[in-house]
């Protein structure tokens, strides 16, 4: 009788190839939205300088998706390199607060920084900005208006952690694993104009040096995202 080969485990190549196919298919169906938003506007009959100024916003959402994948590409190529620290993290969380105030401030969002002076992060200035930026562009994106996020660095045990937490709407506790997915959005947020990728960076450059990132909500009880990292 002739051995069976049993071996079913999949063919790296066949998995490249249909996460590849499936990647490229969502990409070109977010664009597609944006696409179709500012044709309809074209063909609206609108007022042109409002018709100019709406397409304008298609333009920047579709660009800034292009950006976001591309980094994405770049760092789970290795051409982007998420460079190891370590930072003190608190006057690097102030000064990103700090760029975001104008925008926070319109979107009626209070951001709070807090932690330790002289906690450190294992992350090069620029990684843990990008870490930084698309944790508090989450939150003025999807925390709704009259809401506060809490940015928090601290040593944790033998360990660090850095912490974004608000008191907005949040989402389902099924929801709060799949954040970092690519292009995820939970119900609330399908109508942002977010990229669906922040997070999906997030996370990639967390666990590339070494930590965890996690995600904990419930319906109108805020969302908490804490990045945590080995002692060095």
């Amino acid at each position: 009788m002739n051995d069976i080969d049993t071996d079913m485990s999949p063919d790296p190549l066949e998995a490249y190839e249909e996460l590849r196919a499936g990647f490229t298919a969502v990409v070109s169906h977010e664009l597609r939205t944006p696409l179709a938003r500012a044709l309809a506007l074209i063909e609206s009959g609108l007022d042109p300088e409002t018709v100019l100024e709406q397409v304008r916003a298609e333009v920047e959402q579709m660009t800034a998706l292009v950006d976001d994948v591309l980094f994405l590409a770049e760092l789970e190529s290795g051409r982007a390199v998420v460079a190891f620290g370590p930072t003190k993290a608190l006057p690097e969380i102030e000064r990103v607060a700090a760029d975001f105030a104008e925008r926070a401030d319109r979107a009626d969002v209070r951001i709070e920084v807090e932690g330790g002076p002289d906690v450190e992060l294992p992350l090069r200035p620029r990684m843990l900005e990008v870490v930084v930026q698309n944790l508090i562009e989450n939150a003025l994106r999807y925390a709704g208006p009259g809401t506060t996020l809490r940015l928090r660095a601290e040593a944790d045990g033998d360990a660090r952690r850095f912490t974004a937490a608000d008191d907005g709407a949040g989402v389902g506790e099924a929801d709060a694993p799949r954040l970092f997915e690519r292009f995820f959005r939970s119900d609330r947020a399908r109508s942002s104009r977010g990229t669906g990728l922040g997070l999906a960076i997030v996370k990639h450059i967390v666990t590339t040096a070494g930590g965890t990132v996690s995600a904990s909500s419930a319906p109108g009880r805020g969302l908490e995202i804490t990045c945590r990292f080995p002692a060095g």
